[in-house]
């Protein structure tokens, strides 16, 4: 793979990190519960294999199935291994809303306790009610700096996020890959309903944390739902007369592959203050699009991001040098 990226000629350099939920199907498939035994020695034959084979590291998303389904202690079984090799674990946390400072600290007990450097990927505060929590997430990573532990962050200059819009949904409902058999069956959509209403387990719905109007779709592709593409989920609600959950199911259901979604999360002031840390590191946490064949909406921060950086935070707002732009 990275022999043929070089065949087609890149200019950044590149590499990998392997990903943990690509690990995780490999051992345990699609199924909830903690892997032990057989299934994790597997795992970490794997993880081995790809620090030798060049990985980078080993990277988190622990908001997805079915990386979510991960227990903390298999992470650092897992961990360990690259230890040797000097592995970076790279985390999108488990929380960036309700639980975000939680979050951290199970990032930062996998790093000690594997003996590996951190990373958390696009620090962020999520919903207006956590927006209050910047300081105290910037003020956990200089103490854990100052106590010992290799840690920084990637941020994006954004205020808002982007994935596919069946993140919205509890990840027990997409447990063995039946999240589209799930919401076919009306009593499963009840005991949805009933979930957002009243959560048995901890999760976070970006739909709750954006809320619908802050729900932007970006890609529909089947031919009833593609007059909504650029719209709200609450205009979507709205035009069809159903309130948005209904919607949310109908949608996802609906369509062939993933919703491409952005959730207006972010606060402004938030991203100025993580823009002046010095453990920053800036990344655009997005798919490259050519602009010469796409023509629906993406996200900007796949072409924007460095632009923005050094457009709106070094030239007019003079928030940050160009040389520390630049760095």
């Amino acid at each position: 793979w990275l022999r043929a990226l070089e065949a087609h000629g890149v200019s950044p350099t590149i590499g990998s990190f392997l990903g943990a939920s690509t690990l995780r199907d490999s051992g345990m498939g699609l199924r909830m519960g903690a892997a032990a035994g057989a299934p994790l020695d597997s795992m970490r034959a794997a993880m081995r294999r790809a620090m030798e084979d060049g990985a980078f590291g080993l990277g988190t998303a622990l908001i997805y199935p079915p990386g979510n389904y991960a227990s903390t202690d298999e992470l650092i079984e897992i961990a360990k291994v690259m230890a040797p090799y000097g592995g970076l674990y790279i985390t999108h946390m488990r929380s960036e809303a309700d639980k975000v400072l939680v979050g951290m600290d199970e990032a930062f007990r996998i790093g000690q306790e594997a003996g590996v450097p951190v990373e958390i990927y696009h620090l962020k505060a999520a919903g207006t009610a956590n927006w209050r929590k910047a300081p105290m997430m910037i003020a956990k990573i200089d103490s854990a700096r100052a106590a010992g532990l290799d840690v920084q962050a990637t941020m994006y200059p954004y205020t808002a996020g982007g994935t596919g819009l069946a993140a919205c949904f509890p990840p027990r409902f997409d447990a063995d890959g039946k999240l589209k058999q799930s919401l076919a069956d009306p009593t499963v959509r009840a005991e949805i309903r009933a979930e957002f209403a009243h959560p048995t387990s901890y999760w976070e719905s970006l739909c709750e944390q954006a809320t619908p109007q802050g729900v932007l779709l970006t890609t529909l592709r089947a031919p009833q739902n593609q007059r909504w593409s650029g719209h709200r989920l609450s205009e979507v609600a709205a035009g069809t007369g159903k309130d948005w959950l209904e919607t949310l199911m109908d949608l996802v259901l609906s369509e062939p592959q993933g919703i491409g979604t952005i959730y207006f999360l972010m606060s402004e002031d938030n991203v100025r203050l993580a823009l002046r840390q010095p453990w920053i590191t800036i990344g655009t946490d997005a798919s490259g699009h050519d602009p010469d064949s796409t023509t629906g909406m993406v996200l900007p921060r796949a072409d924007g991001t460095y632009p923005r950086i050094l457009g709106q935070y070094v030239r007019y707002e003079r928030l940050l040098t160009l040389e520390e732009a630049v760095r």
